[in-house]
């Protein structure tokens, strides 16, 4: 019996060494862990310290990216508009060459051509003159300075400012615009175009002008230095001044200034003139069309050329249909 529970006593012994030492294995694995806890703690703290400035510098690339990116584009938008500020005075210098070139054109056989080509043209033109001028009967009692009506309260110059003008009828041109002003001693609005439409003062676009003494003074100083592009149409500015400026409660009154049509139909114009400057409940259009047209291709070539005589065909149509007044100077010298 003693043996027995010697036995016993030994295996209960063991069994509790065995419990015993789990738990120390246990305890010991938690202080292990414990110990190594923080190191791992400060590791991953280094990480994300890294992440965060390689995130701050691939920020950084992207803004120096979009900056340069940025740049690139301003640059890009300044030789656009660089380019076609030299478009501009390269059609400019086209139009003065070509201008020069008429000048000074003297081959013998190129004026036989012009002369074949003259003949026609005059053929045409005369046909064509006779369907669109049959009914012109201006009306007298309508002038009052110079053959021009001057009832209106509000004017718009409508100038050429093709090379040939520049060239050759610029001072003429001054001295018009500055007559045409005399004979208005007031009136209620001003303005000023290019035969594109452009306007000379821009500040005051689709707006009229205050008729001062300095509004004229700053027409006639303008007038020395515009060097506007120009198709050597009117029908542009014609169009753009009527659909901007017309209206049935106000009197107006276009002067046209110019030496050429170079392009484009007579009959065409006069209708897009019609569809725009409406009949009046008096049957008269509200707005009055005048022109003056200046001889720069009679005098320069020695002769007539058709783009010239077609201006002054188109003109003389449309300020008689539209109430105005058509004069040809007979020369550029005042």
């Amino acid at each position: 019996m003693k043996k027995r529970r010697r036995d016993i006593e030994t295996g209960s012994l063991s069994f509790l060494d065995v419990i015993c030492c789990g738990f120390g294995a246990v305890i010991l694995l938690l202080v292990i862990t414990k110990i190594f806890e923080p190191i791992r703690l400060e590791e991953s703290h280094i990480e994300l310290e890294n992440l965060i400035a390689k995130y701050q510098q691939e920020l950084e690339e992207i803004l120096g990216d979009t900056n340069i990116v940025t740049r690139e584009r301003l640059a890009t938008i300044e030789r656009v508009d660089q380019d076609e500020t030299q478009i501009a005075q390269l059609q400019r210098e086209l139009t003065r060459i070509r201008s020069e070139f008429l000048a000074t054109q003297d081959d013998a056989e190129l004026s036989n051509e012009l002369e074949g080509r003259l003949a026609q043209a005059k053929q045409r033109l005369t046909e064509e003159m006779q369907r669109l001028l049959a009914d012109y009967r201006p009306d007298p009692d309508d002038y009052v300075v110079g053959g021009i009506p001057v009832d209106s309260e509000y004017i718009i110059f409508i100038i050429d400012t093709s090379g040939s003008m520049q060239r050759y009828a610029w001072p003429r041109v001054q001295q018009q615009i500055s007559e045409t002003l005399e004979v208005y001693p007031q009136v209620k609005g001003i303005q000023v175009l290019n035969d594109m439409g452009e306007y000379m003062f821009k500040s005051y676009r689709n707006e009229w002008i205050p008729d001062t003494a300095s509004t004229r003074e700053a027409i006639i100083d303008g007038l020395r230095n515009w060097t506007a592009f120009s198709n050597s149409s009117p029908r542009e500015g014609i169009l753009e001044a009527i659909e901007t400026f017309y209206d049935p409660d106000k009197k107006v009154s276009l002067y046209v200034y110019s030496d050429d049509f170079s392009a484009g139909s007579i009959n065409a114009v006069v209708r897009e003139v019609d569809r725009r400057n409406l009949l009046g409940e008096d049957g008269s259009r509200r707005v009055r069309i005048h022109a003056v047209a200046f001889p720069v291709y009679y005098e320069v070539t020695n002769g007539e050329l058709l783009s010239s005589a077609r201006f002054a065909i188109l003109m003389r149509v449309l300020c008689q249909r539209n109430g105005g007044t058509f004069v040809a100077l007979p020369s550029l010298r005042g």
